[in-house]
């Protein structure tokens, strides 16, 4: 069974940095793909970062050159740092996995973590 459990998240000011961390279990980790998305109040699901087994990236637009995802794989970890917060940053932010990147971009990757909660605000 495989469980990813989030960590890293709370209030952090406009400009502030934060990084979350999802430790996965029950997966051959270092093989599969790992993504963050995140889902604000009111708006669609939206993958903001994903990194394949040989650590190729791809980000939103909107966290281009802010947001870094990264991955250990001797500790079966994936990482998103978050520098430069804005406040439309707020939202709980989700790891998912899937064998699969193509799941993943369409949004239905097999896993999904229980969120942790990131707020940008003064």
């Amino acid at each position: 069974q495989v469980q990813l459990v989030e960590s890293g998240g709370g209030l952090v000011q406009p400009g502030g940095s934060l990084r979350l961390s999802c430790a996965a279990s029950g997966i051959l980790f270092s093989i599969n793909p790992m993504a963050w998305y995140r889902q604000a109040p009111g708006k669609q699901r939206e993958l903001v970062a994903v990194m394949a087994s040989g650590g190729r990236a791809s980000y939103a637009d909107s966290v281009k050159g802010r947001f870094t995802i990264s991955r250990d794989n001797t500790k079966n970890t994936v990482y998103l740092q978050m520098n430069s917060l804005k406040p439309e940053d707020t939202a709980v932010y989700y790891c998912v996995v899937d064998q699969n990147w193509n799941a993943i971009v369409r949004g239905t990757p097999a896993s999904w973590g229980q969120g942790t909660q990131v707020t940008v605000s003064s």
